[in-house]
């Protein structure tokens, strides 16, 4: 992401970026977990995942996890973020169907409380390919304050993770 002639962007300004490469064994499905200052986590596509990648068309976004687990029931209330659904750092966020077959998983990355998830890619698909760290993320999540300085344990820093794309490029070639 390149910035402005105005400097950085909010994404940039307040958000530490955290990926998790190949997620579950499954080669370049990678995320992002962009960390606030405030320890709210927001889950997007890594730059290399594959539906971010040229000639692919999102057909469809479902965020019904299984036959009684839907995201978008998750109701949250009040300060303490009542009702929220708890998720592991493997725990399905949604699905995303392509235009060439293809069905991707995305998951969490981090445990925490679910404090809701972008209904507006619903309407509008293309936000997750063209602005995926911001209006294309996929859902924001709350760690528990105990466990947010650990949160990022197994997860790449940048560097960390230009250094896997790194590897992957040379491995390709």
């Amino acid at each position: 992401m390149a910035a402005g002639a105005a400097g950085p962007g909010g994404a940039e300004r307040y958000f530490t970026r955290w990926y998790k490469p190949d997620v579950k064994g499954r080669p370049c499905e990678d995320f992002c977990v962009l960390q606030h200052s405030n320890r709210i986590c927001v889950i997007t596509l890594a730059e290399a995942h594959p539906l971010l990648q040229s000639g692919k068309t999102i057909k469809n976004i479902n965020y019904q996890i299984s036959a009684n687990c839907s995201r978008l029931q998750n109701k949250v209330s009040g300060k303490s973020k009542r009702g929220a659904q708890f998720l592991t750092e493997l725990a399905p966020l949604c699905r995303i169907s392509s235009s060439d077959g293809e069905e991707y998983t995305i998951y969490s990355c981090i445990r925490g409380r679910l404090i809701e998830v972008n209904e507006n890619i619903l309407s509008n698909p293309a936000l997750l390919q063209e602005k995926p760290s911001t209006e294309g993320y996929i859902a924001v999540v709350l760690p528990k304050f105990e466990e947010s300085k650990s949160i990022t344990q197994g997860l790449l820093t940048q560097k960390e993770y230009e250094e896997v794309l790194l590897k992957r490029r040379s491995s390709a070639s």
